[in-house]
């Protein structure tokens, strides 16, 4: 669908306003199938990408400030939420042997197991959803690239 019926605008001031108003309701609308998949598991968005982040580091654990460094939203708060997945048994906090003044976060199997069963499900739906070659999809992501240089 084009931009201008989705959000009922006629017209914008120029192309540059046109692409950033389509990426930003691109965004929404991704973000919004997403959270469909999320709410199944009682998880968000945010505690998502901390989870794919522990993933990554496993079995080596991560501190909190390699995970605000490596979060999508930089605006969350990291130790809340790594508080939530605490309580939830996705993650374990230990005292870095090192740095005492360092929390060290690790994914627990639980965690691991939830993460691989929702990003099951969101691959399936992004594939469903997806409209996109190969080729559009790395032309895409150059131009993503492109544009936060």
């Amino acid at each position: 669908m084009e931009i201008e019926k989705a959000i009922q605008q006629k017209k914008f001031s120029n192309d540059r306003e046109r692409s950033v108003v389509n990426i930003l309701y691109t965004s929404s609308w991704l973000a919004s199938l997403q959270n469909h998949v999320f709410k199944k598991y009682d998880i968000s968005m945010q505690q998502f990408n901390l989870l794919r982040i522990l993933k990554g580091q496993h079995p080596q654990p991560a501190s909190v400030n390699l995970l605000i460094e490596r979060m999508i939203d930089k605006s969350s708060n990291a130790s809340r939420i790594v508080e939530k997945l605490r309580m939830k048994n996705f993650v374990e906090r230990k005292t870095c042997p090192n740095d005492r003044r360092q929390v060290d976060v690790l994914i627990t199997d639980t965690g691991i197991k939830l993460l691989n069963e929702c990003t099951a499900e969101l691959n399936q739906m992004q594939l469903a959803q997806d409209k996109l070659t190969s080729e559009e999809h790395q032309e895409l992501n150059r131009l993503l690239n492109k544009l936060r240089s």
